[in-house]
C-alpha cells in the first residue's frame, strides 16, 4: 500500500512537471461577470469555473463569457487565465476549479494516479512545427536532425504521430528538450536547432521572424486538445456544463458572423500575442463543440504506454463523458 501510495504522489508529481511546458510564466488572471444576461443576475445562476492557458482554444469560452452567452444559457463562467499550466494544476487539484483545458497525454497521466477525470469535448488548439533550415522542407526532411520539443507531453506526441504519417520514427531524429516554449523559439530563430514544435501566440511570431510550418495538429489531423472535469464534478453539475457548451456553440456563430476586426483586441489579449503582429493573426475557424474521436484517446493512450507513462488497462471509453455528447 505504502508503495502504490508514493507512486501515486510521484505521478501527481511528475504531471505538474510535464504539463507546465505549455505556460509562459506564473500567475493568473480572472475575467469578471457580463451582468447582461436576460434575467437572472450572476449571483443567482450556478457558477462553473474553468482553469484554462492563454491560447487559441480558450477564446470561444472568453467570448461566450464577455459577450453575456454563458448567462443567457444559464450558467456563469468563472474563467481563471493561468500564465502557467503548473499553477493550473495545482489549483486543480486543490479544487479551486471545476474544469480545465487539457490534452490527451495529461489525460493518461491523471487516471494513471487515480484521479477520476473525464473528457466532456475536444477543444480547438494547435501545435505547428516550424523549422529554419532551408535544407528541410516536408517531415521526411527531419531525418537526422534536432527536433526540439518537451518529452512525455502532448507536444513529444504531436511530433511522434506527424513522424509516423511522414514514414519516420522518433528514432530517426535526435530530440532536445527544452520545455520553455520562448527559449523554443529564439533557439529555432538562431539556428541552434533545425525543428521546434510550438503553439500560438510563438508560431505567428516564428513566422513573422522568417520560419516555415512543415506541418501542424490541423494538417496532420492529429487533435490531443480536450476540456475535461473531475467525475464528482459532472456528477454535481450536468446542467451548468451544458449550458456552459450551449455557450460556447453561440460564441462560435458570433465568430463565424462578425468581422474579425470586432473581437481581434480580446484574442491578442487572451492569447498574448504583440500588438504588431495584429494584421498577421489568423483567428481558427471554428466550429461547435464535439466530442473527442475514440481513435484519437486510443492513439494516445498507446502512446503513453509506450513511453511508460501509462500502466493501467483503461480504455477510451472510460475516460470519456457524456454528460452533453453521446460516447
Amino acid at each position: 500500500m505504502k508503495f502504490k501510495t508514493t507512486r501515486k504522489m510521484m505521478m501527481l508529481m511528475a504531471l505538474v512537471l510535464v504539463v507546465s511546458i505549455v505556460g509562459v510564466a506564473c500567475g493568473s488572471k480572472t475575467n469578471n461577470a457580463n451582468t447582461s444576461g436576460a434575467g437572472s443576475t450572476a449571483a443567482e445562476l450556478p457558477e462553473l469555473t474553468l482553469g484554462l492557458l492563454p491560447s487559441i482554444d480558450e477564446i470561444p469560452f472568453v467570448i461566450a463569457h464577455e459577450q453575456g452567452f454563458d448567462q443567457k444559457h444559464g450558467v456563469n463562467l468563472n474563467i481563471q487565465t493561468f500564465k502557467s499550466a503548473k499553477d493550473r494544476d495545482v489549483a486543480f487539484q486543490a479544487g479551486k476549479v471545476d474544469g480545465i483545458s487539457a490534452d490527451l497525454v495529461a489525460i493518461s497521466i491523471y487516471n494513471e494516479a487515480g484521479l477520476d477525470v473525464k473528457i466532456t469535448s475536444t477543444t480547438f488548439g494547435e501545435f505547428d512545427l516550424l523549422t529554419g533550415n532551408n535544407e528541410i522542407q516536408d517531415v521526411k526532411d527531419l531525418k537526422g536532425k534536432n527536433v526540439i520539443l518537451s518529452k512525455n507531453t502532448s507536444t513529444q506526441y504531436t511530433v511522434a504521430m506527424m513522424l509516423k504519417q511522414a514514414g519516420l520514427t522518433e528514432e530517426d531524429i535526435h530530440i532536445t528538450e527544452v520545455p520553455q516554449i520562448p527559449t523554443r523559439l529564439e533557439l529555432l530563430k538562431n539556428n541552434k536547432s533545425d525543428a521546434a514544435i510550438l503553439p500560438e501566440p510563438f508560431v505567428t511570431m516564428g513566422k513573422a521572424a522568417g520560419l516555415r510550418v512543415l506541418s501542424s495538429t490541423h494538417q496532420a489531423q492529429v487533435n490531443p486538445f480536450v476540456l475535461a472535469f473531475p467525475q464528482s464534478v459532472i456528477d454535481a453539475k450536468p446542467e451548468a456544463i451544458r449550458a456552459m457548451y450551449a455557450a460556447y456553440d453561440e460564441a462560435v456563430a458570433y465568430m463565424q458572423s462578425h468581422d474579425q476586426k470586432d473581437y481581434i483586441d480580446l484574442v491578442i489579449k487572451e492569447v498574448g500575442y504583440p500588438e504588431t503582429l495584429k494584421d498577421q493573426i489568423e483567428v481558427p475557424a471554428y466550429i461547435p463543440a464535439n466530442q473527442v474521436d475514440v481513435k484519437e484517446v486510443e492513439s494516445a493512450f498507446a502512446w503513453a504506454r509506450e513511453q511508460g507513462l501509462l500502466t493501467k488497462d483503461i480504455t477510451p471509453e472510460e475516460v470519456i463523458s457524456d454528460v452533453q455528447f453521446k460516447k
